[in-house]
């Protein structure tokens, strides 16, 4: 449940801070007033897009802060923990938003920074805002099959999921083979391509790395007049009367003087002994290394050309060996298809018979499930209706299929199409919705499906924006017993300028304009008994509010009570 919404420097509100309860909140006041603006609020807050506009004017930026109670089952806890965000439902959910004059947004949920992709599909999950333009999406055919869909749940969704899957490999080859069909002049004139550039390739006989190793030996080859002649030089260095031959004498002289003074001269003795050992040991490896330096100007020229072919592949086929061989395979499989485009084509037609038949058949299996899920659904809706009075409305669900030829016509979603169909009296005809439904009754098609679907999609704050516009009487009675009802089973608001809904609320909030020092703001006060009265009284009388239509609104209140058993 929502439990508070903070906002500040929101287009007329410069700063209010609302606490709200379980049950049926209403919201009223005079047009102009800011109602929508708390709706806005919360649309940014779930991730709604953000204006420079919407900032207070004079102000660096808006920001909207709601706090939620949610229990530990809410699935808003594993699309958190899916994100890397370590939330506890114990401690709750914070969201906040902060609107830049200058366009920029920030949002965090409980401390963490999140993108405005994240924090929608979360905020998916919280809150589910329903204004006068959503009852558009009754009017698009293309979305009724998807509120059916929902409605059916696991039973249908799965073998949706199956039917997908197929369906896209159905579409895969099909698409081969179309490309396969309607390119063979073209794929003629590449197959000669492809052939001289396998040849290419294919006579170079690449290695993965061998780039790497003959820049490695012409360095080597390169250099080895200067490492010969520099071993050689060092070895004639060591080895002659000022390296080897003058250490083994200073090591005879220290010899000669060993007994005079053995504490000092044994150590020198030994070290010298040691660095005469080492130092020919070293001569050895130089002359060795002299000896196997090796000069060969022919393998020099065939690494060169070597490596000058391998570059010449680079900048035809790709960056390195890897890629070259990889794209050697590649026009290796399409040369295949275009030499043996019979054949290809002949397995991909045998392919694409067995997936139609396999999504047919999965469609098919979709269909009969649907068709049980349009038949319960439509008594769901006419059971709602029926408590808003539009007792002898007829609602169907229809789902048609298109054949192509033989076939059925597939699409993602199978092999049907719906559309609901009404006939709000008898003896009429059933047609659909966008030719037959007046405002009013759109309102409360929309809150019957509202209803339906609340226990469904565990969303827990629903909103009503004005969706009783164009009703009134009975049947905006009607809309608030049902609004009334539906918050037994999640939090529901309602901006509304009908007395017979505000009534019916358990919590009533006046929005109220207010103009401090030629600023206009935004007040939110949530009424008590007597000061509900007086807001129904206005409700009532508009701008002249009197004894009688207080009394009225006490009669209002005193029967929503009585209703509701209060």
């Amino acid at each position: 449940m929502l439990r508070e919404l903070s906002i500040r420097n929101l287009a007329v509100i410069e700063q209010v801070s609302v606490k709200f309860h379980d049950g049926f909140h209403v919201l009223t006041g005079e047009t102009g007033a800011g109602k929508s603006i708390l709706i806005d609020a919360l649309s940014l807050v779930v991730g709604g897009r953000g204006a420079t506009d919407m900032v207070r004017y004079g102000c660096d930026k808006a920001e909207i802060e709601a706090m939620f109670e949610l229990s530990a089952s809410h699935p808003v806890w594993n699309i958190l923990k899916a994100f890397g965000i370590q939330a506890s439902p114990e401690e709750g959910l914070v969201i906040r938003r902060e609107l830049s004059s200058q366009g920029k947004s920030i949002s965090r949920v409980n401390g963490h920074i999140v993108t405005l992709s994240m924090l929608r599909e979360a905020g998916e999950s919280l809150v589910n805002i329903h204004g006068q333009h959503e009852h558009q999406s009754l009017l698009r055919t293309e979305k009724h099959l998807d509120w059916l869909d929902s409605y059916a749940g696991d039973a249908v969704l799965g073998t949706l999921e199956s039917y997908r899957i197929v369906y896209k490999k159905y579409e895969k080859v099909r698409a081969e083979m179309k490309d396969l069909e309607e390119s063979s002049r073209q794929n003629m004139q590449m197959l000669d391509l492809y052939r001289f550039q396998i040849e290419e390739i294919a006579s170079a006989r690449l290695k993965p790395g061998e780039d790497e190793d003959l820049a490695e030996e012409r360095q080597k080859l390169m250099s080895a007049v200067k490492r010969r002649d520099s071993a050689a030089e060092a070895y004639s260095l060591l080895n002659g009367n000022k390296g080897l031959d003058a250490i083994s004498k200073a090591v005879g002289k220290v010899t000669d003087i060993r007994d005079f003074d053995p504490q000092v001269i044994d150590p020198l003795l030994e070290q010298l002994q040691s660095a005469f050992y080492q130092l020919e040991d070293a001569v050895f490896q130089l002359r060795d290394y002299r000896d196997g330096v090796e000069s060969d100007p022919e393998r020099l020229t065939l690494i060169d050309d070597r490596i000058d072919l391998i570059n010449s592949l680079k900048r035809k086929y790709g960056e390195n060996i890897p890629d070259i061989i990889a794209y050697l395979g590649s026009i290796q499989s399409e040369a295949d298809k275009i030499e043996n485009r019979d054949e290809h084509l002949a397995r991909l037609q045998q392919e694409l018979t067995k997936l139609l038949t396999d999504c047919t058949a999965l469609g098919l299996q979709l269909s009969a499930l649907r068709r049980k899920a349009a038949d319960r659904l439509a008594a769901a809706i006419e059971s709602e209706l029926r408590q808003l009075q539009m007792e002898r409305t007829t609602f169907k669900v229809q789902l048609e299929q298109h054949r192509n030829g033989d076939s059925f016509k597939l699409h993602a979603n199978g092999i049907d199409e719906a559309a609901f169909l009404i006939a709000p009296n008898p003896g009429e005809p059933l047609k659909p919705i966008s030719k037959i439904a007046s405002g009013g009754e759109m309102s409360r098609i929309m809150l019957a499906l509202k209803t339906i679907f609340a226990s469904i999609d565990e969303i827990p704050v629903l909103i009503f924006d004005e969706v009783d516009t164009g009703v009134s009487g009975r049947a905006a009675q009607s809309i608030a017993e049902k609004m009334a009802r539906l918050s037994g089973q999640c939090q529901v608001f309602s901006i509304t300028h009908l007395p017979q809904v505000a009534c019916m609320a358990e919590h009533h909030y006046e929005i109220r304009k207010t103009i401090v020092a030629e600023r206009t703001s935004t007040r939110v006060l949530e009424l008590s008994h007597m000061n509900r009265i007086e807001e129904l009284a206005r409700m009532l009388g508009g701008v002249e509010v009197t004894e009688k239509t207080r009394h009225h609104a006490q009669e209002m209140l005193d029967l929503a009570y009585k209703q509701k058993g209060a």
